[in-house]
């Protein structure tokens, strides 16, 4: 079980540095203390996990209708979720939350890369390492 855990905590880690980083990108995004960036982080990677794959197959006829483009208001819908959820994380609105949660993204890839050493292995694609 402790050998599930080390992906889990550098995913957690990684969302909340992209998070954070996010919240000095866009302005509309802003987290009152560290308690609520590391929680949103920990909601957003539930969402993702278990929220997020039955709004895409629930979606899956307009997302294959938009080539692929809905998933990227699904993921926007995801961070909006999240910032109701948690006190202390707000956005100012949609079109944030759509630019933020494609920043996000590229940002927790690149960060992810980094981390792995300059390529994504197996072991760390397969645990979900990547969203």
């Amino acid at each position: 079980m402790l050998h599930n855990l080390m992906p889990f905590l550098i995913h957690w880690g990684i969302t909340s540095l992209s998070l954070w980083v996010a919240s000095y990108v866009f302005k509309g995004i802003r987290f009152a203390d560290t308690p609520s960036l590391v929680i949103s982080a920990l909601l957003l990677g539930f969402a993702n996990a278990i929220i997020r794959p039955l709004l895409i197959i629930i979606t899956l006829p307009f997302t294959l209708l938009t080539l692929g483009f809905f998933l990227l208001v699904i993921n926007a819908l995801m961070l909006q979720l999240v910032s109701s959820l948690v006190k202390g994380f707000t956005i100012s609105g949609f079109w944030t939350a759509f630019f933020a949660s494609i920043f996000i993204a590229i940002l927790s890839l690149l960060i992810g890369v980094y981390l792995d050493g300059g390529g994504t292995s197996w072991q760390l694609h397969r645990t979900g390492l990547w969203v």
